[in-house]
């Protein structure tokens, strides 16, 4: 299970950030992808490497296999567990741009530098089910995808991928993305306002205090109540004029939905927990971490790499 949101600042600069929810870690650092960098892509949909990449995830092959990553033209994209839903294609097709599973967040910001961009090229793509070896099967994910105006959400089925405007700026996993849009409307009463006092018969009733008016708002780590969770504290809080405010706007928002060890246990038993949480700031082309057993806020900036060179960079929070 995971979370993720997207929010621009004063100046229209995007914020764009993560919890990944899981029993246990992957190994899972800072990788940064310099465009120098030859990919190996197996259907050829990455011929070269425009933007230099900064993300979280793992290194097989030779090759990254990101769960979310930013470019340095300001576009992030995420994956989120999805599965009961995703269906790849099971073979490449003819005359599309045939992109296989694990590359596609890196296929995003290696290429494109905008939401606009991506969904264009999206109208003649297809994500097929190709792993990257045999320790890593396909993993069953839909995606957000932002950039300083706007984000979408990419699912996809076996006749390709649909995208769907996200005007909330919040991803969680199934069911779809058109369902959670769709449920949030049952909480058009939820407000950061404290309610009015009532009379009852003779008596005058008021809160006990703030928060009032956000009863009824979801509090478990279920996916629909995590979307509209997120989808509240993401609307609602108020916009920072800092990196460092808009950052601690980042990881509070994603604090409001991460997972606590012990509460959720999944089908195999194990307990879910948040590993991480990560936010990407267009701003300064800073990605920042925090994980589960270290809460201590760490961060890597592009800036302080050398991204035009031609090795993957792992980097070690």
């Amino acid at each position: 299970m995971c979370t993720a949101i997207r929010f621009s600042d004063n100046n229209g600069l995007m914020y764009f950030g993560r919890n990944l929810d899981w029993s246990s870690s992957y190994g899972e650092h800072a990788v940064i992808v310099p465009t120098g960098y030859q990919p190996k892509s197996p259907f050829g949909a990455i011929s070269a490497v425009k933007h230099a990449v900064i993300g979280m995830g793992i290194i097989q092959e030779n090759a990254p296999l990101y769960f979310d990553c930013a470019n340095d033209a300001g576009l992030a994209v995420a994956g989120l567990n999805f599965p009961g839903y995703t269906c790849y294609a099971p073979e490449p097709v003819e005359g599309r741009t045939n992109i296989a599973a694990y590359e596609f967040p890196f296929w995003i910001t290696a290429c494109f530098e905008s939401v606009d961009q991506v969904e264009g090229a999206l109208k003649n793509a297809l994500i097929v089910d190709k792993p990257i070896n045999d320790r890593y099967p396909s993993s069953m994910l839909h995606w957000i995808i932002g950039d300083a105006k706007r984000s979408i959400v990419v699912e996809h089925g076996l006749q390709g991928p649909s995208v769907f405007p996200n005007h909330l700026d919040v991803l969680a996993n199934q069911p779809g993305f058109a369902w959670h849009a769709e449920n949030v409307r049952n909480y058009l009463n939820v407000t950061p306002d404290d309610p009015s006092p009532l009379t009852w018969g003779n008596a005058e009733l008021t809160a006990y205090g703030s928060g009032g008016g956000m009863r009824g708002l979801p509090g478990d780590y279920y996916s629909p109540s995590r979307f509209v969770r997120a989808a509240y504290l993401n609307a609602h809080y108020p916009q920072q004029a800092t990196e460092t405010g808009n950052v601690s706007r980042l990881l509070h928002t994603l604090g409001g939905v991460a997972m606590a060890d012990g509460a959720a246990r999944m089908a195999d038993g194990a307990f879910e927990r948040t590993i991480y949480t990560s936010g990407f700031s267009a701003r300064t082309l800073t990605y920042y971490y925090a994980d589960y057993d270290n809460p201590a806020i760490r961060s890597v900036s592009l800036a302080d790499h050398e991204t035009g060179g031609e090795e993957l960079i792992s980097v070690s929070l």
